[in-house]
């Protein structure tokens, strides 16, 4: 795009978006830490890309045959076209009478989530069958799995895709939904309404959902994050976002997708995958047991640094090196904060101050959890980014990152910086010495 006059590179900021993969969902976490004094502190921001696949690589999930005239897929779309129109409709009854001859505590978690989906401000809501996952012929189960399609009204642009597994049987003359599809080892993807009674908030600039408690300061505190992010990455972004608040931290860290663990993470960025082709649905997800540790600047910190992934595309980027997805976030959220470098790389400045000043750029390596040095990785990818902002203008430091996301980090540092690898580093060494020794 474009940049318009005065504005320069803080407009149309999220060059660096990627389109998702129909069957992926990206996600980087940020981790907040309390430090010395009690100031929070970002200790670190993603465990590599993650593929959180809708339906796919489930276990047992080979079609089976089926005796030839016993299910047949229109039995399947008539009751998840039924149970649509309840949604829309607002009509609990119709909607229960789909699962009617299941199991009491299938129909109980049944009718939470209708009176969950009813809460939300959903534009559409769809069940779609997609395959025959089993078939028992003895009980006449039939298994399908098929695929949630909505949108968020006011938020979402395109519609996201889940993937549930039903268990259906014929009663009385006709066919009903009898369970899910957990007996045969078939999982349904995470969503927030698979939690208790959701309380949805509405912010200036915020969507907050969750069945924590104190939903409502979740919302004032993006409100307050939205003009922090987009006074460094421009205007060029939706500037509104989605936060999903579980109480149960199992159910949080199944919202992150594979391989995530929001034990002792405050809050992460992730993609909702698409329904067709499109590039997902940002939603950030709050661990309410670590975020409820943080003080009121961590809060602050991590949500602009998950925003500014949000505004930027970097939950779904594959181009743009870590050390700069990462260290721009931090750059962003510690904007304005006033916290000293010192305070904020604590953990660096102890290892500089003894001399061991690090000899590169932190790598991919050294932002997965596995790594030994995983704060300070962080640490040096932020005073990475607050260096070029130093010594070359914050909107050279918003060009970098723009410029990453389009070529080779190589060309990005030579387009916007003149500089080579090799050089930056020696700056930045420098800088370490200078800010922390």
């Amino acid at each position: 795009m474009t940049d318009g006059p005065g504005q320069e590179e803080h407009d149309a900021a999220p060059d660096a978006a990627r389109s998702v993969p129909q069957d992926a969902s990206l996600s980087r976490r940020g981790i907040l830490g309390l430090g010395a004094g009690g100031a929070a502190l970002l200790l670190a921001g993603t465990a590599g890309l993650v593929h959180a696949r809708s339906g796919d690589g489930r276990a047992a999930s080979a079609k089976a045959t089926r005796a030839a005239g016993s299910f047949h897929p229109d039995a399947a779309g008539d009751i998840l076209a039924n149970r649509a129109r309840a949604v829309s409709r607002g009509d609990r009854a119709a909607f229960l009478a789909t699962v009617g001859s299941a199991p009491a505590a299938f129909q109980k978690a049944q009718a939470g989530l209708y009176d969950n989906l009813r809460r939300l401000p959903l534009d559409g809501w769809r069940e779609h069958l997609v395959d025959t996952q089993h078939t028992d012929a003895a009980s006449e189960v039939t298994v399908v799995r098929a695929e949630v399609r909505y949108r968020l009204k006011g938020f979402d642009r395109h519609e996201v895709a889940r993937t549930r597994y039903l268990s259906l049987a014929p009663r009385s003359g006709g066919w009903t939904i009898v369970g899910d599809g957990t007996s045969h080892g078939l999982a349904d993807d995470a969503e927030i309404w698979d939690g208790g009674p959701l309380t949805v908030v509405h912010g200036r600039s915020s969507l907050v959902v969750g069945d924590a408690s104190g939903l409502d300061g979740f919302a004032r505190s993006l409100d307050a994050a939205v003009p922090v992010v987009t006074r460094v990455v421009g205007r060029g972004w939706a500037q509104r976002a989605v936060a999903l608040v579980p109480a149960d931290a199992r159910l949080a860290t199944a919202l992150a997708g594979q391989g995530q663990d929001l034990g002792a993470i405050a809050a992460l960025a992730t993609v909702a995958p698409p329904a067709g082709e499109g590039p997902g649905e940002d939603r950030v997800i709050i661990s309410p047991g670590t975020f409820g540790r943080l003080n009121a600047l961590g809060r602050d910190v991590v949500l602009a640094h998950e925003l500014t992934h949000v505004a930027t595309g970097g939950a779904r980027d594959r181009t743009t090196p870590l050390w700069l997805i990462e260290g721009f976030a931090d750059y962003v959220g510690y904007s304005g904060t006033g916290i000293t470098v010192r305070s904020a790389a604590g953990e660096l400045a102890r290892e500089v101050a003894a001399g061991r000043v690090p000899a590169a750029l932190p790598d991919a390596a050294a932002f997965t959890g596995a790594s030994p040095r995983l704060s300070q990785s962080y640490q040096e990818a932020w005073l990475a980014c607050r260096m070029i902002a130093d010594r070359y203008g914050e909107a050279t430091l918003v060009r970098l990152y723009r410029a990453a996301g389009r070529v080779s980090e190589a060309a990005a540092l030579r387009d916007a910086l003149g500089l080579t690898r090799d050089r930056l580093t020696a700056l930045w060494r420098d800088y370490l010495k200078k800010e922390l020794r």
